[in-house]
């Protein structure tokens, strides 16, 4: 899988989450598995489990269907 085409799906997650205060970085792809962090406003916020399974984890396996899972470190 080429690390650009999951910066394109991952930049649709970070506009949202900016609306917000927070922003998402990509830390690795490895395995077909998409390491990434929450920062700003979602950094420790006590929704950021649920923000990240129900909307990050959502649309980015949506939309790359070749990626096994999206994991927060």
């Amino acid at each position: 899988m080429d690390l650009s085409e999951v910066e394109k799906v991952v930049e649709k997650v970070r506009d949202g989450l900016k609306r917000e205060g927070g922003d998402i970085e990509i830390i690795s792809l490895r395995d077909n598995i998409l390491y990434v962090k929450l920062t700003g406003s979602c950094d420790g916020c006590p929704m950021a489990g649920l923000t990240m399974k129900n909307w990050v984890e959502r649309t980015i396996l949506g939309e790359l269907t070749n990626l096994k899972a999206v994991k927060a470190i």
